[in-house]
């Protein structure tokens, strides 16, 4: 059967280069888009890290102003009259859970055949953003016709006792295999060649507990005069960060990279992967930096759902002081070496892997695109 391409209308709220995004960028990435095309719905004005990008593989990006306004009844109306211009969206799935009962009713109302809401975190911050979230969060489970989720604590979260589909945060595990070559390129051009190098990829928001991590790396330094720190990813917090890093004295060993687009690259140089996060769903940058053959200490408030490869991941309480992650990390610098090719093999075949899971999302949405085709005949 010739199929039409099925647009799927993605809501999201900007495309910065976060874990969500990563996530379907390598969906989208790897999907047949002569088949399926993703277009995306956003909540602010401003372009953002992935806009080129969604522009070249032939997606379309509309604009709200929400996130700069947010006058939630002309956001209503926005939603409305968007919805009716554009019939042509059968699938709308929801990324963004804290409008989720917004978007997902308006889509409904208009007509829209199969409605998603894909939960990715497992708490919000504890704040009066975070409590107006958990409010608007009530009736997502209502008006979405499909419920899923990246880990089961994830879906329990938001969806409660509610069925749901668990979607894995699968990566493109080739860029993450293991590179001797490329090892040594990036800590030659970093002169790392002779450090042991503690790393974290991501946003610079609360979640992620960066200052904690500063003291951690603070107290394993310490005693560890050839380590040093790498912080990949920008966000709101960043300059907090850099001051902080600056008051502590570790200028000089602690290195503050910005979104790169050779993140990758960044995890063959690394000998040790950090994540004490407040909170997550279940974090893209875990299974990367288990591809890449590391070593990872993360936080226990982190599902054990990450752990894909035998022996590589430690969880630890964010309750405890710096200086017991510090001793944490000498300990596993005390570990053999990791087989770090044997690492990508583990995680190459599981769902995980993205070349498996687009294909599975390609065809849950021809198929459903052509039973609404069939049911509207």
């Amino acid at each position: 059967m010739n199929h039409e391409v099925t647009r799927i209308l993605i809501v999201d709220g900007k495309l910065i280069c976060g874990g969500v995004e990563a996530f379907l960028m390598n969906i989208y990435r790897h999907i047949d888009r002569t088949k399926v095309q993703f277009d995306f719905l956003v909540h602010y004005r401003e372009r953002f890290f992935y806009d080129d990008e969604v522009e070249r593989l032939g997606g379309k990006i509309y604009r709200l102003s929400f996130r700069n306004d947010h006058r939630l009844h002309k956001y209503k109306r926005d939603l409305r009259h968007f919805f009716k211009a554009h019939p042509e969206y059968k699938i709308v799935w929801g990324h963004m859970d804290g409008l989720a009962s917004i978007y997902l009713k308006e889509a409904k109302k208009a007509g829209v055949p199969l409605t998603i809401a894909h939960s990715h975190i497992t708490s919000a911050e504890h704040s009066l953003k975070g409590l107006v979230k958990r409010f608007l969060r009530r009736g997502i489970t209502r008006w979405a016709d499909e419920c899923f989720a990246c880990s089961t604590e994830a879906g329990r979260y938001l969806f409660g006792n509610h069925p749901f589909t668990l979607i894995p945060n699968a990566i493109d595990v080739e860029r993450f295999r293991y590179s001797a070559d490329t090892r040594d390129r990036i800590r030659e051009e970093r002169h790392w060649q002779n450090a042991y190098v503690i790393g974290h990829i991501g946003r610079f928001n609360a979640q992620k507990n960066h200052r904690y991590l500063v003291d951690i790396f603070k107290a394993y330094a310490a005693v560890a005069p050839d380590a040093v720190l790498c912080l990949c990813g920008d966000g709101e917090n960043r300059p907090a960060i850099e001051k902080y890093v600056q008051d502590c004295g570790l200028s000089d060993r602690v290195f503050l990279t910005g979104n790169i687009p050779n993140a990758n690259d960044y995890y063959q140089a690394f000998d040790l992967f950090l994540l004490p996060s407040l909170y997550e769903g279940l974090p893209v940058s875990g299974i990367e930096a288990q591809t890449s053959g590391l070593q990872c200490l993360f936080a226990d408030t982190i599902t054990r759902e990450t752990a894909l490869v035998p022996g590589a991941c430690d969880f630890r309480s964010i309750d405890r002081p710096a200086e017991e992650w510090a001793a944490d990390i000498t300990a596993c610098r005390q570990c053999p070496p990791a087989d770090r090719a044997a690492a990508y093999e583990a995680v190459r075949d599981t769902r995980f892997n993205i070349a498996r899971l687009a294909k599975e999302f390609e065809t849950r949405f021809t198929e459903k695109n052509d039973e609404e085709k069939n049911t509207d005949a």
